[in-house]
């Protein structure tokens, strides 16, 4: 089967190590200021800490000999058209062997991205659209490529097109018009689409096996949510001070 796949031309080559959350040695991670979060295993799941406002991007890594295609999707979005498909018929990022790339906003055109950052449910980009079931979560599902017969041709690179902001070929920019936030929360991390930046792709055909690789999911939330849930420390002044005892030991002397 022949998917359609995002190359993008401005990828960085690193040796074969996983990174962040992996699966078989592919890496997902989540970069803020460059600098990976840190990550927490709670009940089977993988959370991330969410700062409000900040800025992040996704580092995703192929550690294999092979070229692979990996679904890469945040809120429930395609991080490339803004589809909500299954990982299989999503359009992928490509990765050559023994490479890793950072993806670091919705890509709105073939030359233009517009970055991620961490907000509340209203404000989010899903919201935007109207599509607000999946939020909080981060997704990479990676495909091998399929190892080509001596009579099958090569992949062939399609001509770049010259798409804008919205059209046919790259995420939709949100909607101007008011969009239903009953049931949202601002206490609840999400993801926004922010400025513009430059990134450039092409479009490839690949040959992919049927069945994913590996499959690497992540959740965030801010901080009150992940001390609610038990997986940060509390550090509210309050309960510094419900620790606090009346009598020690002997005065230190200075």
């Amino acid at each position: 089967m022949r998917n359609r796949a995002l190359l993008t031309l401005a990828s960085l080559l690193l040796a074969a190590t996983a990174f962040g959350a992996g699966n078989s040695g592919y890496g997902l991670t989540v970069l803020v200021d460059s600098a990976p979060r840190p990550e927490y295993f709670h009940n089977g799941t993988l959370y991330v800490e969410a700062t409000r406002g900040a800025s992040y991007s996704l580092r995703i890594t192929n550690p294999t000999p092979y070229r692979v295609a990996v679904a890469l999707s945040v809120d429930g979005l395609n991080t490339i058209d803004a589809r909500h498909t299954d990982a299989r018929n999503a359009t992928k990022w490509v990765l050559d062997p023994y490479e890793s790339t950072e993806i670091s906003g919705w890509q709105v055109n073939d030359r233009t991205a517009r970055n991620f950052f961490f907000t509340g449910e209203r404000r989010s980009y899903g919201a935007a659209l109207g599509q607000t079931e999946n939020l909080g979560v981060i997704e990479a599902v990676f495909y091998r490529e399929r190892r080509p017969r001596i009579s099958e041709v090569a992949p062939r690179v399609q001509p770049r097109s010259d798409n804008e902001v919205g059209e046919p070929g790259g995420a939709p920019a949100p909607s101007t018009q008011p969009q239903k936030s009953e049931g949202l929360s601002d206490d609840y991390a999400a993801t926004g689409m922010g400025h513009r930046e430059r990134h450039e792709v092409e479009s490839v055909d690949i040959d992919l096996e049927p069945y994913a690789a590996a499959s690497i999911r992540i959740r965030y939330e801010f901080t009150p949510q992940l001390v609610k849930m038990g997986i940060l420390p509390s550090t509210s002044p309050m309960d510094r001070r419900e620790r606090a005892r009346g009598f020690g030991s002997y005065c230190p002397e200075p």
